[in-house]
């Protein structure tokens, strides 16, 4: 047999590829491996396929939610970049944004399907008969085969449009967990060690932003939510500075109390629980105790906020505090321990090592 020189001439003739989401050319495999169906041809029993006008209406409706799902999600990835926090007013506006997009997102994605559900996808009315769970070969091929119809039936490889803006659609839903694995760090390494009290920062009323003279604090007993001016609404600023003031008779002041750090008898502690940092607040008049009312840790407030009942590990860090020239609170300097819970101590401990090493 002999080859026609011809032949060898003719460059190799190649299919062209097919792009992902657009059907085969016609007479190729389905999606799922069996003959496409086309054409018109009746419809079983039981099986009621929807018109053609019905069904392009559908795909239409179908198509104009599932981009609205794709820009909803490219809306939460905008306003997560946009939208940052830090006051009260931007995590809200911010929580409002994400919390906004993504409901729609979800809403329309989900919407998009249940219209293609219904007005494409044909409506069965059907008899499921028991039968042994060692399904014989014929019935596992008409299982098979009853599969790939209900695929072909589904029209996703027959109305493109609505295929691919599913797809659209899907995109930016898979990529929105790993725009918010950005909360996951960076590390604190030692910035919990520190707040934002300095030297001559005044103490300002917790929610009305008034500074405090020490001689208008002159009630034994009194207490107060205080914290650093210019901090007011800055979140992670609060987290870790929040105080409670508060003001004994000098007798009732005990050694565990430094008492240079006071004045007037008035006495400042970190409002931040050493146990997991819930807001340690209540206080008994009588006792001098302090409550933090998430696990029910104790503090005696006359003897330098010393742990005396629960979880909690260590006292309340004392700050130094003193008066300016006007007779304002102010902080002498930052706490000389950390505050907040003994975990966050010995990690921030453990990284201040390793940063030495």
């Amino acid at each position: 047999m002999t080859e026609n020189p011809n032949d060898l001439d003719q460059p190799e003739e190649r299919l062209p590829r097919r792009v992902i989401g657009t059907p085969p050319p016609r007479g190729e495999m389905s999606v799922l491996g069996a003959p496409a169906q086309r054409g018109e041809r009746p419809a079983p029993e039981g099986v009621k396929y929807p018109d053609p006008a019905t069904a392009r209406r559908g795909e239409r409706i179908a198509s104009l939610l599932f981009l609205v799902a794709f820009l909803a999600g490219v809306g939460f990835v905008v306003s997560y970049v946009v939208f940052q926090v830090g006051t009260i007013d931007k995590t809200a506006t911010s929580n409002f944004a994400l919390g906004g997009t993504l409901t729609v997102a979800l809403l329309s994605l989900a919407a998009g399907i249940v219209v293609w559900v219904r007005l494409i996808m044909p409506k069965y009315s059907l008899v499921q008969e028991r039968h042994t769970m060692a399904a014989p070969p014929s019935v596992r091929d008409e299982v098979s085969a009853t599969f790939v119809q209900g695929a072909n039936e589904s029209g996703f490889v027959k109305h493109k449009l609505l295929r691919r803006t599913l797809l659209l659609a899907s995109a930016p839903l898979g990529l929105l967990p790993l725009v918010l694995l950005k909360d996951l760090g960076p590390l604190p390494g030692t910035t919990l060690r520190h707040t934002v009290w300095k030297k001559g920062r005044r103490l300002i009323v917790e929610g009305t932003a008034e500074p405090i003279r020490a001689a208008d604090f002159n009630s034994p007993g009194g207490i107060l939510s205080v914290v650093p001016q210019g901090y007011e609404n800055d979140l992670n600023a609060l987290a870790k500075a929040t105080l409670i003031l508060i003001k004994f008779r000098p007798e009732d002041i005990k050694s565990g109390t430094k008492l240079n750090w006071t004045y007037d008898s008035i006495v400042a502690y970190s409002k931040i629980c050493t146990h997991v940092g819930c807001p340690a607040a209540l206080y008994e008049q009588t006792t001098h105790h302090i409550l933090c009312p998430c696990h029910q840790s104790t503090f005696d407030a006359a003897d330098g906020a010393k742990v005396i009942f629960g979880p909690a590990a260590r006292p309340l860090p004392q700050l130094p505090i003193g008066v300016d020239g006007e007779g304002y609170l102010i902080a002498q300097s930052d706490f000389d321990v950390p505050v907040g819970p003994s975990f966050w101590e010995r990690g921030d401990a453990e990284a201040e090592a390793r940063g030495h090493a």
